[in-house]
Order: C-alpha cells, then structure tokens, then sequence
C-alpha cells in the first residue's frame, strides 16, 4: 500500500480545503452530539429503540456527509478528522453501553479501543519519516463495517423471542468477523509503518495529521 496521501489532495482525488464551516462538517458535528445522546438513552432510561435510530441516523449521516463533500465540492481537512473520530466514538460508545448492560462481556470492550490506541502509538515513529497517516484500506472499511451492524443487532438481540434470539446469532457472527477484520487491519498497518521505517530515511514531517493510521 502506497504512503500518505500529499496534504493538497482526498481520497478520491478531491482537492482539499481549509474549510472549516461547510454543511458536511456540520453534519459531522451532529454525529458527534449524537455519541453522548446514544450512550444516556442506553445507561440511563434503557431507550433502547431510540438508541437505535440514534445508531441509524449516525450511519446514514456518516455516507451523507461524505456524499455532499463530493457533491457541493467541500471535502476539506477538518473533515477528514471528524469522520474517522465520530466513528471510532461510536464504537466505543456501543461496546461500553453493551459491557455496561452486561449484553458482551468488558474483554471485547477492551480489545476494540486497544487496538486504536496501539495505532496512535505508531504516528510518532510514521513522523520520523515525513508522514503523519497511511491510507486507508479496505480491510479497515470491512472491519468497521460488520462492527457497526453488529451492534444494532446485539442490542435488538437482548431477549427471548425468536426474532431477537436470530439477531443475537448474527449480532454475534457480525461482531466476530468485525474484531478479527479490526485487529487483522491493525496489524496490516503497523507492518506497514515498519516497511516505511525501513525503506526511507529519517526527515522532518512534510504532512499534516489528517487522520491515524488505521482510522478505518
């Protein structure tokens, strides 16, 4: 997989802007507003039909705001950061509030962040090198993504009948496959960033933080 992007350009060859007050960044803060909504109506009153459509609007919000980036032709850096982060809030707050309500045990709520919080620990030595972010592939988009129907799943999943007992099933499949596509892309990263600290010689950073290794 080929290095960082330059800072002048997006995925998908959009160019970049310093924009900070564009509709995409606004939904994108919505989402973020959404984190500790989706984390009270769980904990707290057990809304858990609420948290739910809180979850699907954090999803069809997270494609909107990336379609009228391209569309109204305001990708801009600030929202390179806010999606990867309001995603990894989300899962976060899902695997916390589903620990909490005792539906998954806390070593999955562990290992899910630990592995964002081992790829941070690789920006300092991606730096060294001129770089402050890899790519993102498509094995972090797939992990992500069978996290995120995971979730809706196992909380629906919380009960007897034999529509809930199916959601646990595949809740759980989907949850499965997710924490190994998570780790599995995580380590694809880190490999990544020692072939980088091999191949290339040591110089000041060129690029600015858009995003973590690994953000998806």
């Amino acid at each position: 997989m080929s290095s960082a992007p330059n800072d002048h350009h997006l995925r998908d060859g959009a160019p970049q802007t310093s924009l900070i007050w564009t509709l995409p960044n606004a939904i994108s803060f919505a989402r973020l507003l959404g984190v500790p909504l989706f984390l009270w109506l769980v904990l707290g009153p057990e809304e858990d039909v609420w948290a739910l459509i809180v979850l699907m609007a954090s999803g069809f919000t997270d494609w909107l705001d990336g379609y009228l980036a391209r569309r109204l032709h305001q990708t801009s850096k600030l929202g390179e950061i806010l999606d990867p982060v309001a995603d990894r809030l989300y899962i976060l707050a899902v695997v916390v509030g589903l620990a909490f309500r005792e539906i998954i045990p806390w070593w999955i709520a562990i290992i899910l962040p630990a592995r964002d919080a081992f790829l941070w620990l690789l920006v300092p030595f991606l730096r060294t090198r001129g770089y402050s972010a890899l790519p993102v592939h498509f094995l972090g988009k797939a992990a992500t993504a069978n996290l995120l129907y995971a979730f809706p799943l196992l909380f629906v999943g919380d009960g007897t009948s034999t529509f809930e007992t199916l959601a646990k099933v595949f809740g759980w499949a989907f949850a499965i496959w997710g924490m190994g596509l998570y780790w599995w892309a995580g380590l694809l990263y880190a490999w990544q960033v020692r072939k980088l600290l091999a191949d290339r010689d040591r110089r000041a950073p060129e690029l600015p933080l858009n995003r973590a290794p690994g953000s998806d």
